[in-house]
């Protein structure tokens, strides 16, 4: 991704715009310009290098088996009990008596 910063001072531009997304088009990035002055994309730059990110990790966590056709395997994780207002949290048998 390139981000192309403080986008609100055009008198002080030493990169065009067109020069930006065509160097970003050449290098198959993702291209962006912000003003944190402005709160110009700001959040959107932040959300899109997250998404990209999240993207990328999951492919690569993802691991197929050649005998399960294609399918992603079972994913191996414990369950987790988190207590809303109507449930209550289990007690141990450890701390019962004291």
């Amino acid at each position: 991704m390139l981000v192309g910063n403080k986008s609100d001072l055009e008198d002080e531009r030493a990169v065009s715009t067109e020069d930006a997304k065509e160097f970003a088009e050449k290098e198959n990035l993702f291209f962006l310009e912000t003003s944190a002055l402005q709160a110009t994309n700001v959040e959107s730059a932040f959300q899109t290098v997250l998404s990209e990110i999240f993207k990328i990790h999951s492919k690569k966590n993802i691991v197929t088996d050649p005998k399960a056709n294609g399918a992603a395997p079972p994913l191996a994780g414990k369950k987790v009990l988190v207590p809303g207002p109507a449930q209550e949290i289990p007690k141990s048998k450890c701390c019962s008596s004291m």
